[in-house]
């Protein structure tokens, strides 16, 4: 039992060995052909991990008795590296980050590792390299860009505007056609009222409950991952320094400028927690004040307050009279959100707030078409 033993940990040896030989040669690959100098040493100095890596594994072999190969890439490893030399680094970066994200944790559950730096390094390549690999340029992500250069400070009042308007959007354009469809079954004017009213509620409490757990669940998640990365400066912070630095370098800091940064940023536990936060993990502390509750009632109220508009005129009168009222204030009122999404695309608001009135009285045409063939069968 105790040469089984051995055998499974010297094949398990052998197995991380050759990942770790991989790794280290698919990043010597890309550091060789990568045009920005910054990400070049990165990539080197990510290999150079790997390498000290492979090392560590070929000690536990030699501790165990058993002989310690020459070992050679894989052919997976071969190819990409010869894909990262021949196109370029960019090409094989989403695939790398995958496979560092799947191995993230390989070695958590490994006994051997308990006390080295080899689990919080293993995760701390997964991340970076999801913030390289995402869209942008010189491989860094859009957002981290953004953040960086601070173009889109406005994003969260953006997201919010958006919010505001589509929400109104919906409201009107679904409560619209369904208005629109029961008039043009010819029912009577309670019936529509009842409708509208159903429509108002139903759509109104959907978007709120969605919301809620979107919140929710955003909240939940954020805590989550802000928890690890906090245990992770408790247990690993120069590791942790590491890393930030290495985000520092990939955005064009200078190496010593880049730790530097990073050991003030380390200095101070809140201040790292929320620096790694933000730059690693791409999240916004904030997120955690944002109160669930509230973005259900916003949204709740929203959509209210779009649905409401063809319902109106119902209110009022009937028949023929209601029906043209409430055509003509949902197209005022489509008119007016088309215009308000200009704040965000930028286009003009008359070609947005034509189109937005076309698409609202096309999705009414074809309910109150559909109602009229029904109310005609039924009769």
């Amino acid at each position: 039992m105790a040469r089984v033993s051995t055998d499974s940990a010297v094949d398990r040896y052998l197995r991380n060995l050759q990942d770790e030989v991989d790794s280290a040669a698919i990043y010597e690959a890309m550091a060789e052909r990568e045009p920005a100098p910054e990400l070049a040493e990165l990539y080197r100095r990510l290999g150079e991990v790997e390498t000290r890596h492979a090392r560590f594994w070929e000690g536990r072999l030699r501790d165990a008795g058993a002989p310690v190969p020459a070992l050679t890439p894989t052919s997976r490893a071969r190819v990409l590296r010869f894909l990262a030399r021949r196109f370029g680094p960019r090409l094989v970066l989403p695939t790398v980050a995958t496979l560092e994200e799947l191995d993230q944790h390989v070695y958590d559950d490994q006994a051997e590792t308990a006390s080295t730096p080899m689990r919080a390094q293993e995760r701390s390549h997964a991340r970076l390299l999801s913030v390289l690999a995402g869209p942008g340029g010189r491989g860094m992500a859009g957002p981290t860009i953004a953040r960086l250069e601070g173009r889109h400070r406005g994003a969260v009042g953006g997201n919010a505007l958006r919010a505001a308007v589509l929400g109104a959007n919906d409201g009107l354009t679904s409560n619209l056609s369904l208005v629109m469809g029961v008039a043009g079954a010819q029912l009577q004017n309670r019936a529509i009222v009842i409708t509208g009213l159903a429509g108002l509620l139903a759509g109104s409490c959907s978007m709120a409950i969605g919301e809620y757990v979107s919140v929710q669940s955003a909240r939940e998640l954020a805590q989550r991952q802000i928890g690890v990365e906090a245990a992770e400066i408790d247990e690993a912070p120069e590791e942790e320094a590491e890393e930030l630095a290495l985000i520092y370098e990939a955005k064009g800091l200078a190496p010593g400028e880049a730790q530097a940064v990073a050991a003030r940023m380390m200095s101070d536990r809140s201040t790292a927690l929320e620096t790694l936060t933000r730059e690693e993990l791409g999240l916004d502390p904030d997120v955690l004040t944002g109160s669930p509750y509230v973005a259900a009632a916003t949204s709740f109220l929203l959509f209210a307050a779009g649905a409401i508009v063809p319902l109106v005129a119902f209110l009022v009168t009937s028949g023929t009279l209601a029906v043209v009222l409430s055509i003509l204030s949902a197209a005022l009122g489509l008119v007016v959100i088309g215009a308000a999404i200009t704040l965000l695309t930028g286009r003009s608001a008359l070609f947005s707030g034509t189109r937005q009135l076309l698409l609202g009285l096309l999705a009414a045409a074809v309910t109150f078409g559909i109602g009229r063939l029904i109310g005609v069968s039924v009769s």
